[in-house]
């Protein structure tokens, strides 16, 4: 155990010394939250030079064969940081990385994972999201806050090398992993993984614990669904794609389904009543939500989206 140990410091110390990408001071750290899970809780707000981009969990699982990666974090700076940590719990190697969904804070780490050896995997609705319109607008405006970290001379974007279509269960080292398609929610491409042996669910951005979600182009209504999938696999830990895990599941989970049926609830009845967006946001009763990290960044345009998502509802019905 000795000689082990010995072999991980040395590999850490190697791996650090060689860090090519450059460093961040923010401390990405590991925490176990099963027998084989761990996660590396992301800081709260919306990405910022303050916590230079790492505002989002991932996290990874130890088999007795190697490694599997749930989300790469935001930078590859970032990710190389998690890839320290993972050396420090096992020098067995890095497997395969499940891609939850297309959002920078999620993937941009990516390359990281795939120089290590890892095959990635990822859901076939996001295979044109790179080199997409939206995709550059997003990619400039991270060069333009994080360019430290995310440029040209550091940022590269290699394709999974398995697109999945479903659902998708495999066995590694013992463990038994479940991958769920749950969008379209959060985001067209939604990907979950719940770990059996754990009972540990990895759950992306279908669920933000402890701050407002991020809606965007989402459709609340499939997001609502979605969120049923999760309960059902009634976990006994929760790693959320915002926030600290959590060992109360069913009562964080709530959370985000109170928002989602608020925020909808809120804009349908402006809509019905043809009230204009401004107005409607204006008299709205935001207080339960507005003290929470996010708020200021995304609860305005979470609304807008779902006024608009409402408007289109009310016309198809």
């Amino acid at each position: 155990m000795r000689a082990l140990f010995a072999l991980i410091s040395l590999s850490c110390a190697l791996l650090a010394a060689a860090a090519p990408y450059p460093p961040v001071s923010v401390s990405v750290r590991a925490q176990q939250v099963g027998a084989h899970s761990y996660y590396l809780p992301g800081l709260s707000g919306a990405a910022s030079l303050e916590n230079e981009g790492f505002m989002s969990n991932a996290g990874f699982v130890v088999t007795a064969e190697g490694v599997v990666v749930f989300d790469t974090l935001g930078s590859p700076s970032l990710a190389w940081e998690m890839l320290q940590r993972i050396r420090e719990v096992t020098p067995l190697p890095i497997k395969r990385v499940i891609v939850s969904h297309y959002h920078a804070d999620h993937y941009y780490g990516i390359q990281v994972f795939k120089d290590a050896g890892a095959e990635v995997w990822a859901h076939v609705a996001a295979r044109d999201v790179v080199g997409s319109e939206d995709w550059r607008l997003r990619l400039e405006q991270r060069k333009d806050l994080l360019g430290r970290w995310i440029n040209d001379a550091t940022q590269r974007f290699p394709e999974p090398d398995r697109w999945l279509s479903g659902d998708s269960d495999f066995e590694l080292g013992g463990l038994h992993f479940q991958i769920r398609y749950v969008g379209p929610a959060h985001s067209q491409e939604d990907l979950v993984m719940f770990v059996r042996e754990d009972a540990g669910l990895f759950a992306g951005d279908l669920i933000f614990k402890g701050r407002v979600p991020f809606i965007g182009d989402a459709d609340s209504r499939l997001w609502l669904a979605a969120l049923d999938k999760l309960i059902a696999f009634q976990p006994r830990v929760l790693v959320p794609g915002h926030g600290e895990v959590s060992t109360d599941p069913i009562t964080d989970l709530t959370l985000t389904r109170d928002y989602l049926r608020y925020v909808r609830a809120q804009m349908g009845r402006a809509v019905e009543a043809m009230t204009p967006f401004d107005e409607a946001y204006a008299g709205t009763n935001w207080s339960k939500y507005e003290t929470m990290p996010a708020f200021s960044e995304a609860n305005r345009r979470n609304a807008y989206n779902t006024y608009l998502l409402m408007e289109r509802e009310a016309l198809a019905k």
